[in-house]
Parts: C-alpha cells; sequence; structure tokens
C-alpha cells in the first residue's frame, strides 16, 4: 500500500486524505477495497487504485486491500491483499492561559503560563515549548505580546488559537519638548533638568529628526548619511545616559513625512516618487515651503523613518513618537502621492502598523501625535484616529487653545478658556479610543499665541486632562522654555 497515512490523522489532514494502493503485477481492475468491513469503490489511474474516504468519525479504522485472483471467474479466492489501520482525531486541544494583564515595559520579558489539553507544544511567533504530561506549559516571550496569538498542536496536528495582550502599561508620562539645539544649549538643557530633580517632570521629549529633516545625533542610518540630515548636534549615548542616571524616561520624537531634507536632495538625486506632488508633477508647495513633505506612500520613505526609530530604540530611546504622521493639510485634488493604492488615511495607520513591532522589538514604545482636529475631521490630515490607535501604545493629540477656531466644542474663545476646550476635546479622544490599546496622552500649549500663557494657563489645561482620566501630558515649547510653577513637585 502507498499513500496511507501514518501516524494520528488530523483535521487538516483529514479532509485531503487518499487512500492508494499499488497493483503493480496485477490487474487493478480486480481489487476489491473496503473500509472498516464495508466494501468501497476506489479509482483507477494506472496501477494505482485511490480511495478518498471523506469525513470520517474520530477513533481507529481499517482499511483493506485485495486482488480476487482469476478475476470473477474465481470471486471467491481470494488472492493477495494487505490491510492497514489507522487512527481519525479531529479533536483540537482545549487551552487554558494565564497571562499578565500588563507589564512595565517592552523591554522586560513575559512568562505566560497555562494548560493546553490535547497538545503537544504551544508557540507564539517564533517561540515554542512543549507541554508537559498534563498539558501545562511555561512560555517566556522577549516582551509583552500585544494583538498576538499563541497556537495549541496536538500530535495529529490539530490547532487551537488563543489571543493574546498582555499590554504594556505606561507609567504617568509627565514630560517638556526640548529640541537637538536645546539640549546643547547650557542654559536651556539646565532648565530642564532642574524641573527633573524637582520632581516635576519625569520624561523628556528630545527630538530625534526634526521639523527641518535634520537629525539630531549622528545616525548611522544611511539615507540619514547620503542626504546629509545626519547632523551629529548631541551625542545621544551621553544624552540617554545622564537622562537614564536621573530615573527619566527619554521618549524620541521623529517628524516623520514633514521633511525638506529628505524631500529635496530626493528630488535633486532623482528618487521624485520620494517627494508629494501636485498635479503637474513637481513638488507640492505649501505654506511648510516649496518641497517640504516626503510622500508617505513611498516604501523608501518609510523604511528611512522606521529605520531612524529602530536605531533609536536600540540606543535606549523608551519610546518613539511620530510627529507629522499625515498628510499636507489642503486640497486633496492638489496632491499626487506616487504609489498610493487606498486611501491617506489608512496608507498613513499601515506605516504605524509597520512600524509597531521592528521599534518594540527594540524595548521602546510607540506614539503617534496627531491633529487636535483629527476627532472631527479625520481626512484633512488623513489621521484616522481609531485606526491609528490600533497599532500604537498611545495617541498624543495636539491641543493647544491657540489654535482651535472660536466655537468649537461649544467654547467661546478657546485661547482664553484652556480648560475648556482641553477637557471637551480631549472627552472626544478618549471615545475615539475607546477599546483599544492605546492611551490619550496630549500635547499641552505652555507658549504665548494671542493670548499670554503663564503657571495658570498651563495648570489650567493639566486639571482638565486629568478630570477626563488623563494625567499623563507632553508640553510643547518651541523655545524649550517652560513654566514650572505649572507642575507639581510629585
Amino acid at each position: 500500500m502507498t499513500g496511507l497515512p501514518e501516524g494520528v490523522v488530523g483535521a487538516a489532514a483529514m479532509a485531503a486524505l487518499e487512500l492508494r494502493v499499488d497493483a503493480r503485477g496485477h490487474d487493478p481492475n480486480d481489487m476489491q477495497l473496503e473500509l472498516d468491513g464495508k466494501p468501497v469503490t476506489g479509482a483507477v489511474a494506472g496501477n494505482v487504485v485511490s480511495y478518498r474516504p471523506g469525513n470520517l468519525a474520530d477513533g481507529t479504522h481499517k482499511f483493506t486491500a485485495e486482488i480476487r485472483s482469476g478475476g470473477l471467474s474465481s470471486f471467491l479466492k481470494a488472492g493477495p491483499g494487505v490491510t492497514k489501520t489507522f487512527t481519525v482525531d479531529t479533536e483540537p486541544p482545549t487551552v487554558e492561559l494565564s497571562e499578565p494583564t500588563s507589564v512595565p515595559s517592552y523591554r522586560q520579558s513575559v512568562v505566560l503560563r497555562g494548560r493546553a489539553t490535547g497538545a503537544d507544544h504551544v508557540s507564539v511567533g517564533a517561540q515554542s515549548v512543549p507541554t508537559a504530561a498534563d498539558g501545562s506549559f511555561e512560555i517566556t516571550l522577549p516582551r509583552a505580546p500585544v494583538d498576538a496569538e499563541m497556537i495549541a498542536v496536538d500530535a495529529a496536528g490539530n490547532t487551537a488559537a488563543k489571543a493574546i495582550n498582555a499590554a504594556v502599561d505606561l507609567p504617568r508620562i509627565k514630560a517638556v519638548h526640548v529640541t537637538a539645539y536645546a539640549w546643547m544649549h547650557e542654559g536651556l538643557r539646565a532648565g530642564v533638568l532642574d524641573m527633573a530633580r524637582e520632581g516635576r517632570i519625569n520624561t523628556v521629549q528630545l527630538d530625534i529628526k526634526d521639523e527641518d529633516g535634520i537629525v539630531g545625533y549622528d545616525s548611522q542610518v544611511p539615507l540619514a548619511r547620503a542626504s546629509g540630515a545626519a547632523a551629529g548636534i548631541y551625542d545621544a549615548r551621553a544624552a540617554l545616559q545622564q537622562l537614564h542616571d536621573m530615573n527619566l524616561s527619554v521618549v524620541g520624537r521623529i517628524v516623520a513625512f514633514r521633511d525638506p531634507t529628505m524631500a529635496e536632495w530626493a528630488w535633486r538625486e532623482g528618487h521624485r516618487d520620494w517627494v508629494i506632488q501636485n498635479p503637474s508633477g513637481e513638488p507640492y508647495s505649501s505654506h511648510y515651503g516649496a518641497i517640504a513633505f516626503t510622500n508617505f506612500a513611498d516604501p523608501e520613505i518609510r523604511k528611512y523613518n522606521i529605520d531612524l526609530a529602530i536605531e533609536a530604540a536600540e540606543l535606549g530611546f523608551d519610546g518613539i513618537m511620530y510627529d507629522y504622521v499625515r498628510r499636507p493639510d489642503g486640497s486633496l485634488s492638489q496632491m499626487q502621492f506616487p504609489g498610493l493604492t487606498d486611501t491617506p488615511s489608512v496608507s498613513i495607520a499601515q506605516f504605524l502598523r509597520e512600524s509597531r513591532d521592528p521599534v518594540r522589538d527594540r524595548g521602546a514604545h510607540l506614539g503617534a501625535a496627531v491633529f487636535g482636529i483629527a476627532s472631527t475631521r479625520p481626512d484633512a490630515i488623513a489621521q484616522d484616529i481609531p485606526m491609528i490607535a490600533r497599532y500604537v501604545d498611545y495617541v498624543a493629540p495636539m491641543l493647544y487653545p491657540s489654535h482651535w477656531n472660536p466655537g468649537e466644542y461649544d467654547v467661546a474663545n478657546p485661547n482664553s478658556q484652556p480648560y475648556d476646550i482641553v477637557f471637551r476635546s480631549l472627552a472626544d479622544f478618549n471615545m475615539l479610543t475607546a477599546g483599544t490599546h492605546a492611551d490619550v496622552i496630549p500635547w499641552l500649549q505652555d507658549f504665548s499665541l494671542g493670548v499670554n500663557y503663564g503657571d495658570a494657563e498651563v495648570r489650567a489645561q493639566i486639571d482638565a486632562a486629568a478630570a477626563t482620566g488623563d494625567t499623563s501630558f507632553f508640553l510643547w515649547n518651541a523655545a524649550t522654555r517652560y513654566h514650572s510653577g505649572a507642575l507639581s513637585p510629585n
């Protein structure tokens, strides 16, 4: 006999099971087949007789093939034959899993324990361990499995899957924005570190790539070096060491697609698809500049930003935040995105999905800065908040009161009502991210634009965020000068 099952036949193999007998040296038409004592009819192809049993009940089955020597005239005279028994088992394992509900960092390994009754082994991604005799198992993963799946497999190849989500529980973030140049300015750096020593902040947001496309440290990413973006303004390892020695977390900000340095270099070097274009095929011009935005749909541009994020995470940045992870604001009819196969909103979200695992695998968490208007007008800048929230650890809406129009969220004058506009807009973001594993960590205003902002105005925004349940925040001041009196020393 050929083509008969060895061992146990599982559900997947059952559908394709074919029992085949080689009748070489005999007339295959004289072969009689029986399955579990009942005659069945096979199909003849050359010297081979085959039979497809279809679905069989779980248990042991007996298949017999016998040549009736002499043909029909000697039908009762048995000739050579063969018998094979095999077992069908289509019942999948049953899985009970005990997993941590949260872990503090992607740099911490996670141990999953449970019982997979009937399973031979269990696996998560590339990690696989055998089960004990009673089905118990313990599997150690290098980081928290978010949106992952554990597969239990028995000896017959039957599988059972169980979703696992040991989400990283980010500690409270009290952060200020620091540019590369500000970090190298002794007075500005000292002001930030004084706030840290007083317990007013516990996190520094330090720029990796800024709005000009300049990478603040001596990046080894090939495109950063080829384009001249790697400026070497500060020593990343030294900065991280100093901040970590003070028990501060460091979030690296990458301005993703607003990147005049890369856009100008790419256009000059003939990589025109790397640049957002107008209907005439020229670089798209906006209030950000004549050639300011790279094309988020282009694989090389996506890879460039992801490579920077990976490098930063490997250097020791605790988190990566993408900013300008969007299209330019303006009419879509005036923009072309070479290679775009879906909507801009979907493409932006997919970029974050592509970034997620490479960043987390290096131990860093991932966030995305988004426009305040994205909660109500997502298509205006291609930032679909529920979609983005699926792929990041937090969204960081820029809720600067000076940037809202009068009447938004029924707030008459947002710039003069910082508490009201932050409270109401943030409630909207919390609703949009509900059901995801993403936190909401707002960007708050610590600068004056039209209305003078001091301790009271900054504090009002922090209090408004806390009232919605969001106690984490990032403060923005482009000049890296902050009202420390607005922050409680705790």
